[in-house]
């Protein structure tokens, strides 16, 4: 039988084993959820060993677990290493789900649940990319696959986890399944992705909430200088105020303009789908180049006071904010975490106390040349399952171990994933289209074959 026969003949029960994964709530920002983390790295341990890999473990780390399997029968082959994550953000606000997050529903080809596509379904489509060719016998090569339990929480025990395992580790070609295409019928090959630090801050004034009436205009309200203080963090031209935000990033070349201008961008069509009435953003720049190519300082929450139904008519005593920064090649994640401090303690308004707390672990950017020989591959992978050639582009979010995997593993992660960005990933609702589920089972499994030769 073909590996293409073997995926088609199971799909009933491929889809039965995805909501399985999907059921278990491995939200690794809470501390609720813990077992449930745990949970679900036991049942990914399990489903790889029913795909054939001769080892899978559920291995500690500070944290949440990882889950290591290998498939290395061919000692004079080369080895290739998958990175992925089980682990999913919260699910809070159930209301705004039109179906528990947690006990996928299919709806229109699409499956809806919290962690449908980022990124247990890229996870799985791998898994039984990998159980075809095994079963099979087509794979000739080895294979290692890492899933970690902590991604959404910035990979804080994951760096550690690898320089401990470097041996086990070892490979010759790494691919980030933590990756997607631009749309349905044109893909995408992501050459690198921007680096993250975040920090979150508090405002205090008086010692508890005050009467507004009694004290209004007396006292310095911590609403009222949170919103100076995040205003001051941004310029009129929408570029970021803190001194020496930009002292490390490179101009964008001309060369690298010219190539952005080819990447697709229908500004009406993607204000439609947001929900926008304008784009705002740094001047002088064009969209790709802002959500690409560029730093951004982000306010991600900012609460305070009252906020109940009806009146209560207060000083509220504190304020907080939570602010993310996306980083491009040569900024510093704590350099810039010190800058930011720096500016707020700098522009603290009068009357109110400031506490400043970084909020994760900080990734610098990732870069990596479109000739890579695995680039390439994906590049002719990606072109034969589609039909067009990939659009080459980097991404604007952060994948925080794509650093560190080669740093510490010698080999540049190479992107290939089947997430859209209109599934709502990190919102209420999220889902997984079917046909891309499909998809990327035929579409890892080729790239394993190609990378085989």
């Amino acid at each position: 039988m073909s590996w293409k026969n073997y995926l088609s003949d199971r799909q009933a029960t491929y889809l039965e084993d995805f909501r399985a994964f999907l059921s278990i709530p491995s939200v690794s920002a809470q501390p609720a959820h813990s077992q449930d983390v745990q949970r679900a790295a036991a049942w990914l341990a399990e489903r790889f060993k029913r795909a054939g890999f001769l080892q899978a473990e559920v291995l500690p780390t500070a944290g949440h677990p990882v889950v290591l399997a290998e498939y290395c029968p061919y000692p004079d082959r080369p080895t290739v290493l998958f990175y992925g994550h089980y682990d999913v953000q919260p699910a809070d606000n159930p209301e705004r789900w039109n179906s528990p997050p947690f006990e996928p529903t299919i709806v229109d080809g699409r499956i809806v649940a919290r962690g449908a596509s980022d990124m247990k379904g890229q996870v799985m489509a791998f898994l039984l990319a990998a159980e075809a060719l095994i079963a099979t016998g087509a794979l000739g090569l080895n294979l290692k696959a890492l899933i970690e339990g902590e991604e959404e929480i910035g990979s804080p025990h994951l760096p550690e986890f690898i320089e401990r395992n470097k041996e086990r580790l070892r490979c010759d070609m790494i691919i980030n399944g933590d990756s997607g295409q631009l749309s349905e019928t044109t893909p995408l090959l992501s050459l690198g992705v921007r680096g993250i630090c975040g920090l979150e801050f508090d405002l205090t004034g008086p010692s508890h909430d005050l009467h507004s009436g009694s004290w209004g205009g007396q006292v310095q309200n911590p609403l009222h200088a949170m919103a100076e203080l995040v205003a001051s963090l941004h310029k009129p031209d929408g570029s970021v105020a803190v001194k020496g935000f930009y002292d490390d990033v490179e101009p964008l070349s001309p060369e690298l303009r010219e190539w952005y201008k080819k990447i697709p961008w229908d500004e009406e069509e993607m204000k439609r789908k947001l929900g926008v009435p304008a784009f705002y953003g740094e001047a002088g720049y064009t969209p790709w180049e802002r959500i690409t190519g560029r730093p951004t300082l982000e306010v991600n929450g900012m609460w305070g006071g009252y906020t109940g139904p009806g009146g209560m008519t207060v000083i509220p005593s504190t304020a907080h904010a939570k602010i993310t920064c996306r980083l491009v090649p040569h900024q510093d994640p704590d350099r810039i975490v010190a800058l930011v401090k720096a500016h707020l303690e700098e522009h603290l308004p009068k009357g109110v106390r400031l506490e400043v707390r970084v909020k994760e672990a900080g990734a610098p950017a990732f870069r990596m040349r479109a000739d890579h020989p695995v680039a390439q591959a994906a590049k002719e992978v990606l072109t034969e399952l589609y039909g067009v050639p990939p659009v080459e582009t980097m991404f604007g979010g952060s994948v925080p171990i794509l650093s560190t995997l080669k740093k510490l593993l010698g080999h540049d992660p190479v992107s290939f994933g089947f997430g859209l960005e209109d599934e709502l990933i990190h919102s209420p609702n999220e889902f997984f289209r079917l046909s891309s589920f499909e998809k990327g089972q035929r579409g890892y499994a080729m790239l394993l074959l190609q990378l085989a030769k």
